[in-house]
């Protein structure tokens, strides 16, 4: 452990989307997003619990710009359940895309979310899914384990990692999203705005070797 602070049983370690499509040469590749992989190894050890997410689509998801006619990547279109990006194809289930970065090796893990498997809504929280009502389970689990505590880190910064730190906030939970363990995909100014609504909910933005 070299002297780092091992953190207490109500504390946890959430590792959001870390998966081929999100990585370089991925579909929805995050600049540097597999620059997070050695923060993240060198910072798991230090937890009694570590949960990670998993982004898990339909071929034809309704995020997708490609369900849409005249549509194309990254333009916002209305959904019943309000805004919503529409992304390139990516991690559709069962492909090499939406497998975990082979280099991120995290077999202490104790539970794994799937999201974003409901084809008519979106899901970037590790909490619910974008009509903001849909749980994943993931608020239960951790009251029934008794986490006080989360650490976030994980693709992208601006979107699910953040979405999912507020959603811990609206849970009650303590939220820490551990910036150099996280990449952001910056569109159209989303990571000021990220920071700026985290920042806002309570939730602490800080380093690794800070903690």
């Amino acid at each position: 452990m070299n002297g780092q602070t091992r953190y207490s049983d109500s504390d946890a370690l959430l590792v959001v989307d870390v998966q081929n499509d999100f990585c370089p040469g991925g579909a929805l590749a995050v600049p540097e997003g597999d620059h997070v992989i050695p923060a993240i190894m060198n910072f798991a050890p230090r937890f009694q619990h570590v949960i990670m997410t998993q982004d898990w689509h339909t071929e034809d998801h309704s995020s997708f710009a490609s369900s849409h006619a005249n549509k194309t990547a990254y333009e916002t279109i209305f959904m019943p359940y309000g805004e919503q990006v529409l992304w390139p194809k990516h991690c559709v289930q069962g492909t090499p895309g939406a497998e975990f970065h082979k280099d991120l090796h995290l077999p202490q893990t104790e539970l794994i979310i799937r999201k974003g498997f409901h084809p008519l809504v979106d899901s970037y929280s590790a909490f619910y899914e974008n009509d903001r009502r849909t749980p994943t389970g993931l608020g239960g689990y951790l009251r029934e384990r008794g986490i006080r505590r989360l650490f976030l880190t994980g693709l992208a910064t601006d979107f699910c990692v953040t979405y999912s730190a507020l959603d811990a906030r609206r849970e009650g939970l303590a939220a820490v999203l551990v910036e150099d363990a996280c990449r952001a995909i910056n569109l159209n100014g989303s990571l000021a705005r990220a920071k700026s609504a985290l920042v806002g909910a309570g939730a602490l933005i800080a380093r690794s070797d800070n903690l």
